[in-house]
C-alpha cells in the first residue's frame, strides 16, 4: 500500500511538472515593417527558428513582416497592451515618444558605417534603452541597424540645393522631418512596401534611403541620380512587450535575450560587411552619382542642432562617444 501511494504520488509530481511546463509554452508574435527578403526580417525568421530549437519546440514566433499588423505606431500600441509580444522597430517610431533617442539621427553624428555599428554597441547607446520601460512599456533588447542614408531623386541632382521644394520620402519620424524640412524639401511619410509604386508614378521625387533596399527592392528602376552622402545612420531596435516581460520566468527571458540579441548583432555584422560592396554595386549601374559631405549640408545641420540640442539632452553624451569609439 505505501509503495502505491508513494508511486500515485510521483505520478502527481510529474503530472504537475508537466502542467507547468505547458503552462509557459508560448506562441508569440513579432512584427516589423520590413519585407521578407529584407535582412531585418530575415533575421526575425532566424530568432524564431533558434527560440523554437533552443526551447525545444516550447516557444513558437510567428513573424509577420510588411506591416502585417499595422504601421510602427500601431505596433507600439499593441506592444504595450500586450496583443503584440515583440518587434524589431525603427528608432523613429521611439524617437516620437523618447526624444533622446532622436539624437542616434543627428546629421553627421558617425562619419561611415563602421563607426555607426561601434556607438550602437557602446554603452552610451545601451544607456539609452533603459528609458524604454518606463516611458514606452517595451523592454529594449538590443540594436540593429540598416546602411547608411542617401538621397536617390527621381531627377538631377548635384547638392541639397536641388532638393528644395521636392517631395522626398522619408520614414515618418521627426528628426529627419525636421532636416529635410530645414533643406527646404516636403518630407513625404511613405510605407516601404509603397516606395517603388511613389517612384513610378511622380508621387515622390526622391527618397532618403540606404544601399541595400535601393538594391534590393530596386528603386534604382524608377529613380537614376543618387547623392551619395551618408548623411545619418539608421539604428533599429529589438523590443519585447513590457507585459509580456512580466509574466516570462527568469530563463526564459535569459533564452530570448540572448537569441534576439544575437541576431540585432548579425545584423550590425551583415550591414558593416555589405556596404563598401553594395556601394560598389551602384557605382557599376547605369546611373548617375555624386557625393556630398557634412560641408554640403552645413546650413541644414545648422538649423536641425537649434532644435534637436534642445529636445534631446542625450546628444552631447552620444557625441563624445562617437569619438571615444572612432576607428575602433
Amino acid at each position: 500500500m505505501t509503495r502505491f501511494k508513494t508511486a500515485l504520488t510521483l505520478v502527481a509530481a510529474a503530472g504537475l511538472a508537466l502542467g507547468s511546463v505547458t503552462a509557459q509554452a508560448r506562441d508569440f508574435r513579432l512584427g516589423l515593417i520590413t519585407p521578407p527578403a529584407h535582412i531585418w526580417t530575415q533575421a526575425a525568421t532566424d530568432f524564431a527558428q533558434e527560440l523554437r530549437d533552443q526551447s525545444h519546440g516550447q516557444h513558437r514566433v510567428s513573424v509577420f513582416p510588411s506591416q502585417q499588423l499595422g504601421n510602427e505606431a500601431q505596433m507600439v500600441q499593441q506592444l504595450q497592451t500586450g496583443a503584440l509580444d515583440m518587434a524589431f522597430l525603427t528608432i523613429a517610431e521611439i524617437s516620437n515618444r523618447v526624444p533622446d533617442f532622436g539624437a542616434l539621427y543627428a546629421p553627421y553624428l558617425v562619419e561611415d558605417i563602421d563607426q555607426a555599428a561601434a556607438l550602437l554597441q557602446s554603452d552610451a547607446a545601451s544607456r539609452l534603452l533603459d528609458q524604454l520601460p518606463g516611458s514606452v512599456g517595451v523592454v529594449g533588447i538590443g540594436y540593429g541597424m540598416a546602411g547608411m542614408r542617401q538621397v536617390l531623386s527621381r531627377a538631377a541632382v548635384e547638392g541639397p540645393g536641388d532638393l528644395k521644394g521636392k517631395k522626398l520620402r522619408i520614414t515618418p519620424f521627426e528628426p529627419i522631418r525636421d532636416f529635410y524640412t530645414a533643406l527646404g524639401s516636403a518630407p513625404t511619410p511613405l510605407p516601404l512596401p509603397g516606395v517603388y509604386d511613389a517612384l513610378a508614378n511622380g508621387q515622390v521625387d526622391a527618397i532618403d534611403m540606404d544601399f541595400d533596399s535601393i538594391l534590393v527592392l530596386k528603386f534604382y528602376e524608377r529613380a537614376n541620380h543618387l547623392l551619395l552622402s551618408n548623411h545619418m545612420m539608421f539604428p533599429m531596435v529589438g523590443v519585447v512587450s513590457g507585459r509580456v516581460w512580466r509574466e516570462l520566468s527568469d530563463d526564459d527571458k535569459t533564452l530570448i535575450q540572448t537569441l534576439m540579441k544575437a541576431q540585432l548583432d548579425k545584423v550590425i555584422d551583415q550591414f558593416r560587411q555589405q556596404e563598401r560592396d553594395q556601394e560598389q554595386q551602384l557605382r557599376d549601374l547605369n546611373i548617375q552619382i555624386v557625393e556630398a559631405d557634412r560641408a554640403t549640408f552645413a546650413d541644414a545641420i545648422q538649423r536641425w542642432e537649434a532644435t534637436w540640442s534642445k529636445k534631446a539632452k542625450a546628444l552631447d553624451g552620444l557625441r563624445q562617444a562617437a569619438q571615444d569609439v572612432k576607428g575602433s
